[in-house]
């Protein structure tokens, strides 16, 4: 049965490509338009959304992705702090966002996971399996995309030249990590 605290408990190497699981991290959908709401999230998590397409900004403990023109993913970037966390930046961003009327804050935590990987053929793997050019892609630091890999939509972070975060709902992850080792070995 799927195990919805961490489904994936697998870790895989192959020549210039490990995948694994991150640890559930927190992971927020926040949506609005107002320049009334950027503000106040800029305030509220001591960062900046990104306004441009496809991209994202980081903090220290925040990452944000853009996902559309009123759309954001933020997660989490530390691990370790998560044991502890309370989901304050939620409680935050509801206290300064929705209880205003200015957008709207969905935690989806435990509706997305999110598996690193990281090498070399990162790249050589997603074009065996996705209609997505990654020529541009992945020479751009911090660059977003919404695609499909093996029939399954996932959003990608381009963490840096040789590590991508990759966002899949739960539901699917163990069928697209079980694609991702298969299709690996054979690169």
């Amino acid at each position: 049965m799927l195990n919805y605290n961490q489904p994936l408990k697998d870790q895989k190497s192959y020549q210039g490509l490990q995948m694994s699981e991150i640890s559930p991290v927190m992971k927020l959908i926040i949506r609005g338009k107002k320049r009334d709401f950027l503000s106040a999230v800029g305030k509220s998590l001591n960062m900046v959304l990104p306004t441009k397409a496809n991209t994202s900004t980081q903090s220290e403990k925040l990452t944000a992705l853009w996902l559309s023109p009123d759309e954001w993913m933020i997660f989490s970037n530390n691990v370790l702090e998560e044991k502890t966390n309370t989901y304050n930046t939620e409680i935050l961003l509801n206290k300064n966002i929705c209880n205003l009327n200015l957008g709207a804050v969905t935690d989806v935590t435990d509706q997305y996971v999110r598996i690193t990987l990281k090498g070399d053929k990162i790249y050589d793997l997603f074009q065996t399996g996705s209609p997505f050019n990654f020529n541009e892609f992945r020479n751009k630091i911090g660059s977003v995309t919404q695609t499909i890999i093996a029939k399954v939509d996932v959003i990608i972070h381009n963490q840096s030249q040789n590590e991508v975060n990759l966002f899949v709902r739960r539901s699917f992850s163990e069928h697209l990590f079980s694609w991702m080792n298969d299709s690996a070995s054979r690169l």
